[in-house]
């Protein structure tokens, strides 16, 4: 299932990209976030939004952002909405008041890596475009992984890095050189998703496809299974608390 991690000796997790940095860069692209993404991310948003709307139960969106998907969730959906950022928040809160979405159950600052949820709270979680972005993305899957209930699925949508030379080597040029300033790295192999599943006994890849514009992401869908191994979940935290509500 995997490819091979990186390119020419790029380590992924060399340039900076903590949650500081993060926190920084989405206060920055906050007035602009979806004047500059609303159209090019919007097949993706739509796609999980779809997917997880299908779902018996509440559904969990990690790095809900601005929250240009919400609106995009079925009237009878549930849906809690997390993210890092409170700029970005500010705006998913004013959407969701300006848009009258009844269907949004609340909103509020968390670290995705550290969710203040209880284990199997959610029948579905996506995260849409959350993967590049966050400092350790194993990590991360584990906490999606915590939160799922077993039957219930893990919806991503993320850029995933082009084999190929010339693209690969500009994606790496662009990841080394800007990665803080933009908040995301460019270069973000398979590898990192498709070793999480095999490694898991209760995780199954039920879909991976690319989608538009020019297959430039990759939707993955990943069943929680009922069975448990060693490497299954971490214990939660009964201190984790979430930042702020928005």
């Amino acid at each position: 299932m995997s490819d091979a991690r990186g390119v020419s000796g790029f380590n992924f997790f060399e340039h900076g990209l903590d949650r500081q940095a993060i926190e920084a860069a989405y206060a920055r692209w906050a007035p602009v976030y979806d004047l500059v993404f609303s159209h090019m991310l919007g097949p993706g948003r739509r796609a999980v939004a779809t997917i997880a709307s299908r779902a018996d139960g509440r559904i969990l969106d990690v790095g809900v952002g601005t929250g240009l998907e919400l609106p995009m969730f079925r009237d009878r959906a549930r849906v809690v909405g997390v993210d890092l950022s409170e700029p970005m928040l500010q705006r998913a809160s004013a959407r969701v008041a300006r848009e009258g979405l009844k269907n949004i159950a609340g909103l509020a600052r968390m670290d995705a890596s550290r969710l203040a949820f209880c284990d199997a709270s959610f029948a579905c979680v996506v995260a849409p475009y959350l993967l590049t972005v966050v400092p350790d993305p194993e990590e991360t899957l584990d906490e999606l992984a915590r939160v799922v209930r077993p039957g219930g699925e893990i919806v991503l949508v993320n850029h995933v890095s082009s084999p190929d030379w010339p693209m690969s080597a500009l994606e790496q040029f662009v990841g080394e050189s800007f990665s803080v300033t933009l908040g995301w790295r460019p270069q973000f192999p398979w590898s990192i998703i498709g070793d999480w599943i095999d490694q898991r006994t209760d995780m199954r890849l039920t879909e991976r496809r690319v989608l538009p514009p020019f297959g430039l992401f990759t939707l993955t869908r990943i069943e929680r299974l009922a069975r448990w191994g060693e490497h299954s979940r971490r214990p939660y935290d009964e201190h984790r608390r979430p930042f702020e509500h928005a």
